[in-house]
């Protein structure tokens, strides 16, 4: 199971290195069907460890005022997301934060273009920080916001909300009794499939980076959420 596992984290790793989310959308459904366990902890263990790599190396394009003030909705939006893991239903959570998302897409389209403002990113930042605790896929509503941006500075940017998002998800998932010794190592045990997928994403850079930014954080964040949708109507 967790070879089937390293491979969804591989390519999952390889698209997020180069357009700046892709991970939960490719490898959460995979890991969730080769053992449910290793959502959402073991897979925020691995997403915590990507962004790093890619603020490490793109460091200089982050927008650190956009990723302050959606942290600022993250916190309240991580413990809305760990709370509804306790008393919720995860299909209803997973429904609504699909369909929000999959209307931010189709408007997108128009000519209507959601900008990061700070309204905007501390609204974003909410439903990321509930929708990645609660369903390990929290990156789209951000992501909208910076579609136009250049692909260096999507990627920074989300890398560096991504993390502080996933430290803050994990600390709150661990307060309130969800995080076992085995959830974490299986995450560590899927580093080296992760470490592999950034290297193959170096490459891929230039393809995304040749006017394809918009149009693949499109493609990506709609289908984070339809994959979100079918998931939640069918669990």
């Amino acid at each position: 199971m967790l070879l089937v596992a390293g491979l969804a984290v591989l390519v999952g790793s390889a698209v997020q290195g180069a357009a700046g989310l892709g991970l939960g959308l490719l490898a959460a459904p995979v890991v969730a069907l080769a053992d449910p366990g290793l959502v959402p902890v073991a897979l925020l263990v691995v997403t915590a460890v990507l962004p790093l790599l890619t603020v490490a190396r793109e460091r200089a394009a982050v927008d650190w005022r956009g990723v302050g003030w959606a942290m600022v909705g993250r916190l309240p939006g991580t413990a809305l997301g760990a709370w509804a893991v306790l008393v919720l239903p995860l299909r209803a959570i997973g429904v609504a934060v699909a369909l929000a998302v999959l209307l931010g897409v189709a408007a997108s389209t128009t000519r209507w273009r959601p900008r990061p403002t700070r309204g905007a990113l501390v609204v974003a930042g909410a439903v990321s920080g509930a929708a990645g605790t609660a369903t390990s896929i929290g990156g789209p509503p951000v992501a909208l916001l910076y579609q136009d941006e250049p692909g260096p500075r999507v990627r920074a940017t989300l890398g560096a909300f991504f993390f502080a998002g996933i430290v803050v998800s994990l600390a709150v998932l661990g307060a309130t009794g969800q995080v076992e010794a085995g959830d974490v190592l299986a995450g560590v045990l899927l580093l080296p499939a992760m470490g592999l997928g950034f290297l193959l994403s170096g490459p891929l850079r230039r393809v995304v980076d040749a006017g394809r930014t918009r149009p693949v954080v499109l493609a990506l964040a709609g289908g984070s959420a339809a994959v979100l949708l079918v998931r939640s109507l069918l669990g």
